[in-house]
């Protein structure tokens, strides 16, 4: 683990130049625009970037930021006048709150379908998911987001946009949790339906290639219960491959939800990086970069971990 751990520092360290880099030698830049405002002289512009350090070379810039950084501040938001800390940490846990309940839903939906589906491989069960997992891949995330805007639109069944209605915080805390939940769902529901069909297909490869194996065979042979031939001896063997899918599921979730935040109107990462973006403020953009990267890293070594606790070859092996 602290080999990994390592990998993934040196991961986020060029995650971090090469965002700062691209990011400052792209065209255009914050102060582009107040240099159009005649209202502004070239003189006020260029005091405002010396106050922040805009008007270093890059190598100076980049330490500066990382030294921003190290103290949890992540730069200075020019858009938003505050430090990009103050704008990052509610908009991530938003985020974190989003990906999480799609990533736990996912999963559990998607377990006991590809199972299922192992198990009636070649019947009507496994057609017909097949089928279903197939137009749920064809569909863009794009797309799915805006159907989806469009069911709430139609129906009125359930907001678009925000994390709770505007009286909420009068309510009773049945009634808030209701509200958050019905505010929750259109958006966990675009990403569960964008990451079913990869995990679904994913899990009845690996149960269908553990079923397969000599051991099972073997059990079953003994006359032992096909229940428990299943979840003893099958699903263990299929495990290994399902806990590395997980850890990458968690960096796909991730990226999709940015873009269905954006569409759905979830106060997440998603339009912060996207106003950002469109205000030039790289400082915001670079964090929010970083931040993912922090997530996907931080999932790929939770990954590792179940790994090691579910496969004794490998703590042979660390041993």
């Amino acid at each position: 683990m602290a080999r990994r751990t390592l990998h993934g520092l040196l991961l986020l360290a060029g995650v971090s130049l090469l965002t700062f880099l691209l990011l400052s030698l792209a065209p255009g830049n914050f102060y582009d625009e107040l240099r159009l405002n005649p209202q502004i002289s070239p003189d006020t512009v260029a005091a405002i970037k010396a106050q922040y350090g805009m008007d270093r070379p890059l190598p100076a810039r980049y330490f500066l930021w990382l030294a921003s950084m190290a103290r949890g501040q992540f730069g200075y938001s020019l858009e938003y006048h505050q430090s990009v800390s103050s704008l990052l940490w509610p908009r991530a846990r938003n985020t974190l709150l989003l990906t999480g309940l799609a990533t736990l839903l996912a999963w559990m939906i998607a377990l006991p379908w590809g199972t299922l589906e192992a198990l009636r491989r070649g019947g009507w069960i496994d057609r017909a998911g097949a089928a279903l997992t197939a137009a749920l891949l064809a569909i863009p995330d794009v797309l799915l987001g805006l159907l989806l805007l469009l069911l709430a639109a139609k129906t009125g069944w359930f907001p678009a946009g925000g994390m709770s209605s505007l009286n909420a915080d009068q309510a009773s805390l049945p009634l808030r949790v209701w509200d958050a939940a019905r505010h929750l769902f259109l958006p966990v529901a675009a990403l569960v339906l964008g990451s079913l069909p990869v995990i679904v297909r994913h899990t009845r490869s690996a149960m269908i290639l553990a079923l397969d194996s000599p051991f099972v065979q073997a059990a079953r042979a003994h006359g032992i219960p096909s229940a428990r031939v299943l979840w003893r001896y099958a699903f263990p063997a299929a495990l290994n491959s399902l806990i590395s899918l997980f850890g990458f599921s968690i960096g796909g979730l991730l990226s999709m939800s940015l873009l269905i935040e954006v569409i759905l109107g979830w106060p997440g990462l998603g339009p912060l990086v996207l106003e950002a973006m469109l205000a030039r403020d790289i400082y915001v953009v670079m964090a929010a970069v970083v931040l993912s990267s922090v997530f996907l890293v931080g999932g790929n070594l939770l990954a590792d971990l179940l790994l090691y606790w579910n496969d004794p070859r490998i703590r042979q092996v660390s041993s």
